[in-house]
Order: C-alpha cells, then structure tokens, then sequence
C-alpha cells in the first residue's frame, strides 16, 4: 500500500505544478483556436477617406507597405479584401488625396503597395492602413517605423465578422 505523506513541501510543490501546467490558460480570455483579432490602433483613423481609389502604385513609388489579412480563430488567408493605406510621404501630407490608396490582398490573404517615402510628422515616421470592406469589423493600424530611413513598413490584419 503506498502512503501519502502531505507535508508543506509536497503541498507546495504540488500546487506550482498544477498551476504551472493548468491555471494560466485560466487567465487567459478565451479564443476561438487561439487566434484573436486585431484591435484599431489610437490614432489609426486620422485623415482617412472613405472609398479611397484602388491603384497599383500611389505617387512615384519607391516605398513598400505590406502586410496579410486573416481571420480570427483559425487564421486563414483572406483572399480579395481591401485594405487602404495613406502617410504622409515625400509627395504629400497624410490628410491630402494624393497620399491615399488602397489594394486588393491575393489568394494567400497578402497585400503590397508602392508608394512614396514615408516621412515623420509629429516626430514619428508612421503608416496608416485600414480595412474597411464590411464583411468584417473595420480595423485602422497606425504602425510606427524605427526609422525614417527605412524603405518598407509592415502591417497585419487579423479580422472578425462584422
């Protein structure tokens, strides 16, 4: 017959591991398949244009602002979705239509756009981008480049049905 022997040591050690291997999950919200969805960043929205034009190439180009779109839960690609991007660049401030374009993500759910150096304004070299299309929650980001010498800015959509 085994005995066991409850004293503080084999109670504490006991207790670490069930909360090591059980109670953080308990913590955690829960999620469809582990994959939540992107939130809107502060100050994603500013200067947007409602039906901004699609276009191949915004301005004459030479900075690329890339990214993919999946939905929440299981993480599949979503194929055809539109995302807009403006900034403010070389060739115009943030809030004028030329600085506005958007593109189409490909059947891996990526996206790609050219469009002119970005520069800062308030300090931050930064991007916007939203999508924006209705079969899903609207989400505006406003990624922050390390650097204004930097040629290439990335953001990821991860989308919930609206």
């Amino acid at each position: 017959m085994t005995t066991v022997v409850f004293n503080r040591r084999n109670l504490l050690a006991a207790g670490g591991s069930i909360l090591a291997a059980g109670a953080s999950g308990l913590l955690l919200p829960a999620r469809a398949n582990g994959l939540a969805p992107t939130e809107s960043m502060s100050g994603g929205a500013n200067n947007y244009r409602k039906g901004a034009a699609t276009v191949d190439r915004i301005g004459k180009g030479g900075f690329w602002m890339s990214g993919t779109v999946r939905r929440a839960g299981d993480g599949a690609p979503l194929a055809g979705q539109r995302i807009q991007i403006w900034a403010h660049t070389t060739e115009g401030q943030e809030h004028e239509p030329q600085s506005h374009g958007a593109t189409l993500t490909d059947k891996d759910g990526k996206f790609r756009l050219e469009m002119p150096q970005i520069i800062p304004i308030f300090g931050q070299p930064h991007g916007h981008l939203a999508y924006d299309s209705g079969e899903f929650k609207t989400v505006f980001l406003r990624p922050v480049m390390r650097s204004a010498k930097e040629t290439s800015l990335e953001a990821h959509f991860v989308l919930q049905p609206a």
